[in-house]
């Protein structure tokens, strides 16, 4: 797969946003075309030529040094995972024999089930580079509530956040959450540029949502490892909770735990939802229940 039109939109996205003084250049009197650096300016804070710089623009990265590429990366003020991205892109320019080895399905080994099911507090699932949830405990099915449960797994994140109109009323800041989202599959886009299933993926995102579509233009990278997100459940009503992403290693999968700030609201709402989670009754029915049946006390006791 030919990912020429991926480099070149790339880097033009990042040259364009970074403004001469923005880069320590001198900024002289009259009207620049461009709002960003010009392919000039970018090659020479890199230290090549205009041209090598424009057939880099093109999207042509095959053969290029990794000290041109960290170079490049300086110049164009990239961050960790845009810089990353850069790195995967030029690697996929390259031609590679392929290995005969068919791509494993990630599986979730018993031990990974049973981490996931002594979290009794703590909603987490497991999910793969392509938003696939292929696991859950019992207080995150509880949290997505009429979203996820064991019959509905895998359930791509990336499709319900899409292509389902739910979950804008699940996600409050669903706008923010949208960036998140997409901004993640395009580092994986990087990675695995020649995955079936994750060029299908897209495809059916960018025809069936404007609003990934417009993003995915941007060619955003973001590294998915913490985020606060405030989630709406049917039992506990809005719930602010910390997302934080923990790697497998060797397992192509990752982590996903949700944790709530010692002493909070979102506290006492998670104790209440792993209450239900368990028993299927809410703490306080529960504590009505047991009024409602305790025995009377002895006859020589009562009033």
């Amino acid at each position: 797969m030919d990912n020429n039109k991926d480099v070149r939109e790339f880097l033009m996205t990042r040259r364009a946003r970074i403004t001469p003084a923005q880069a320590g250049l001198t900024a002289y009197s009259g009207t620049r075309r461009v709002t960003g650096l010009k392919r000039e300016e970018v090659a020479m804070l890199t230290g090549v030529s205009t041209e090598y710089y424009a057939r880099l623009e093109r999207g042509n990265l095959r053969g290029v040094s990794e000290s041109v590429l960290d170079s490049l990366a300086r110049a164009l003020q990239l961050d960790e995972a845009e810089r990353s991205h850069l790195l995967d892109l030029a690697k996929a320019a390259t031609p590679t024999r392929p290995s005969g080895i068919r791509a494993q399905r990630a599986e979730v080994r018993p031990s990974i089930e049973r981490i996931l099911s002594g979290m009794t507090g703590t909603p987490a699932y497991v999910r793969n580079a392509k938003m696939d949830i292929v696991a859950a405990n019992s207080l995150c099915f509880a949290l997505y509530t009429g979203i996820l449960s064991p019959a509905t797994l895998p359930l791509n994140l990336a499709r319900f956040m899409f292509l389902d109109t739910r979950s804008k009323d699940f996600f409050v800041e669903w706008e923010t959450i949208a960036d998140d989202f997409a901004a993640a599959l395009r580092v994986e886009s990087g990675r695995r540029p020649r995955d079936r299933y994750l060029n299908g993926l897209i495809g059916d995102l960018a025809a069936g949502s404007t609003e990934f579509s417009t993003r995915w233009a941007r060619h955003n990278v973001r590294f998915h490892r913490s985020a606060r997100k405030t989630m709406r459940n049917p039992l506990i009503g809005e719930i602010e909770l910390t997302g934080d992403a923990l790697e497998l290693p060797g397992e192509a999968l990752t982590l996903i735990a949700y944790t709530a700030e010692p002493g909070s609201q979102a506290e006492e709402q998670l104790a209440f939802l792993a209450s239900w989670s368990t028993t299927g009754t809410p703490p306080v029915a529960a504590a009505n229940e047991r009024t409602i049946t305790a025995p009377p006390p002895p006859a020589g006791l009562q009033d």
